[in-house]
């Protein structure tokens, strides 16, 4: 609950810097000098692009959380028995353990959903972020009954 508090703060944050900077764009433009005009366009792209980027990371995170729940409610998601540092961080063989039953489990079922979610998670525990969020992006097309790009999980 905590995570969804501070990501509805920091969007509404954002969403009012947005707003902020599009109003000094629109005064820019309104000034009407060449130069002006040219300013206040390039600063209407920056709020248009932020917009862009919260909404698609919205968009991923409820598609995720979606995965999630369904996993959860056939019992299916991965269970956190991951040992830990004395610091509460993840231990970086035992994350890399996982990883590799994950990683053997999708390569066996390419078409599950499921195994490319919990790949996911073994990718995040390991600390791989980028290789975690594309393999989010493959679970979810896969469950709305898309066909993604890439055929097979890569490395650690």
């Amino acid at each position: 609950m905590r995570a969804k508090i501070t990501y509805a703060v920091t969007a509404a944050v954002l969403v009012f810097y947005f707003l902020l900077v599009g109003s000094r764009g629109v005064l820019l433009i309104r000034h009407g000098t060449l130069l002006t005009v040219a300013f206040g366009v390039a600063v209407l792209i920056l709020p248009v692009i932020g917009i862009w980027f919260l909404w698609k990371n919205t968009q991923f995170v409820r598609r995720a959380n979606a995965l999630a729940a369904e996993l959860d409610a056939e019992g299916g998601l991965p269970v956190d028995d991951l040992a830990r540092t004395p610091s509460g961080r993840i231990d970086r063989d035992s994350a890399d353990a996982v990883f590799a039953r994950r990683k053997e489990e999708t390569e066996d079922a390419p078409d599950d959903w499921r195994c490319w979610f919990r790949l996911a998670v073994a990718y995040q525990d390991a600390r791989d972020t980028p290789r975690a969020r594309k393999a989010m992006q493959r679970a979810i097309a896969l469950h709305r009954g898309r066909t993604p790009a890439s055929a097979a999980p890569s490395g650690n």
